[in-house]
């Protein structure tokens, strides 16, 4: 080899650095993906709270209505509590730990990723003080978003809403039940009694589910602007295929068995659309033989997950758009939700099919569970570097990063280190408004991403774009703990 080759060599080499290819630190973005639950915590935080520049929040919420409802998580840059994308995050959470808890163990992190779990479900438990009762959310967004601050400070509402047999959401129950049947499998082996408890109230929100179908914005109308539900169905398939993992139960094995809308092939799957979650766990238990398709039932739900992942490593009959970079690409706002639930998709689907010895057969060729890791690996770069910006869209990870994420306790001074109150417009004027990197980072946080040119903008105002939500990076907690 001349000395001109190995030249070539190292500065090529040098480049795949720089870019992040070579040097990705799975282990490291996976303990920040969990730090960054600990920043999103209202309550009472707890002694071994890790993220300092937090304090103690919405202390008495619910109280007023006679309701314990202190806990759970704040959803994205603002103090809202959403019950409905913050069951969804559970879920995908409990779902991380059931299909890479050993990866999990591993690398140190299980006891985080139940502890960040646990969290939410203890504040759901709270939610559901009656079978057929469940609220829904503690805030409002439209009272919310007229303030700027931290939710130490916070002066804004904290009406707690509900359903009920007479105000009904499936998809709420649905998604819940959903969230506390997989916890309830993430829990099985730590902590049985915890683990029953979640079951318990998995087949009491089911049923309450089933028996009062409706979409919950029409019971919760504050929620309505912000996450709104566009049916029932899938929560409720969701749920059915969590349960029958849970229990085994042929009850539940039934519904998806006799339902009349399995959801075809899905153009995506967030918080809102949960039928390509609900296709793979059938497809895995189709694959492993623990189901047999009798009827022809079952077969749509597997060949309709099948459908969608070919169609997100772009082997399908119609393809997921991708940026001139690689990102898979779905919607201008927090395009990178999307990114992330395809990701752990497509990791999984990759074990299932290695584990029962199959290869994915797409329209465009068929994919061996190695060519599905690496497509999800090329994803997970883009987030974490290796894209032309040269930018890590999780924040704290790596040396360039997003500064001025729109999040209002990142945004503002750290109550710990100025404890004077910050009121409703004087955190627009004193901190929304600054252009300066803001005075916390938000590790672990999975920003909504760049545009279809590859371009983003970071600024505070900017949320599109530069704010992060609780349901963005949890899928990716079982992702990073199975590349690391």
């Amino acid at each position: 080899m001349t000395l001109a080759t190995i030249f070539t060599f190292v500065f090529y080499l040098l480049i795949l650095v720089t870019n992040g290819v070579v040097s990705v630190d799975y282990k490291s973005a996976l303990t920040k993906s969990l730090l960054y639950y600990e920043a999103q915590r209202s309550g009472r935080l707890p002694a071994n709270q890790r993220v300092q520049w937090r304090g103690d929040s919405g202390l008495y919420d619910g109280r007023d209505f006679e309701v314990d409802l202190v806990g759970g998580y704040y959803d994205a840059g603002d103090n809202v509590k959403f019950g409905f994308p913050m069951a969804f995050m559970v879920t995908m959470l409990g779902w991380s730990v059931v299909e890479f808890e050993s990866q999990l163990e591993v690398n140190g992190e299980l006891d985080n990723a139940l502890a960040a779990i646990k969290w939410g479900t203890d504040y759901l438990l709270k939610s559901h003080p009656q079978p057929d009762v469940l609220y829904g959310e503690v805030g409002d967004g439209n009272s919310d978003h007229q303030c700027w601050q931290r939710p130490e400070d916070m002066t804004t509402p904290r009406t707690p809403y509900k359903i009920d047999a007479q105000h009904p959401g499936a998809d709420l129950a649905g998604e819940t039940a959903a969230a506390f049947a997989a916890a309830s499998i993430a829990f099985k082996n730590s902590n049985r009694m915890y683990s029953k408890r979640l079951l318990g109230h998995a087949k009491q929100l089911f049923e309450f589910a089933q028996a009062h179908p409706g979409m919950y914005q029409n019971s919760i109308g504050v929620a309505g602007g912000f996450y709104p539900s566009s049916g029932f169905e899938d929560e409720l398939l969701w749920a059915a295929a969590w349960l029958d993992r849970a229990t085994q139960d042929p009850t539940y094995s039934q519904y998806l068995n006799q339902a009349s809308n399995t959801g075809g092939t899905r153009s995506m799957f967030s918080w809102d659309d949960k039928f390509v979650g609900a296709q793979v766990l059938v497809a895995k238990n189709l694959l492993e033989g623990r189901l047999k398709d009798q009827y022809g039932n079952l077969g749509p739900y597997k060949n309709n997950a099948e459908q969608f992942i070919c169609n997100c490593v772009q082997k399908g009959s119609s393809n997921v758009g991708k940026s001139g970079g690689g990102l898979l690409w779905w919607n201008s706002f927090n395009n990178l939700q999307y990114v992330t639930t395809a990701t752990f998709v497509i990791t999984t689907y990759a074990d299932i099919l290695a584990n029962t010895k199959n290869t994915l057969n797409c329209p465009a060729g068929a994919l061996t569970p190695n060519d599905l890791i690496a497509f999800a690996r090329s994803q997970v770069d883009y987030i974490l570097g290796s894209n032309p910006k040269n930018l890590s869209y999780m924040v704290g990870y790596g040396t360039n990063y997003p500064q001025r994420v729109h999040h209002r306790g990142a945004s503002i001074v750290s109550i710990k280190r100025d404890s004077t109150p910050v009121s409703c417009q004087q955190g627009f004027s004193e901190w929304y408004y600054k252009d300066a990197p803001n005075p916390n980072i938000i590790e672990g946080a999975i920003v909504g991403g760049p545009d279809p040119s590859d371009n983003y903008d970071d600024s505070r105002g900017n949320y599109q774009q530069n704010e992060a939500a609780t349901a963005n990076t949890a899928p990716l907690v079982g992702v990073l703990a199975r590349m690391a």
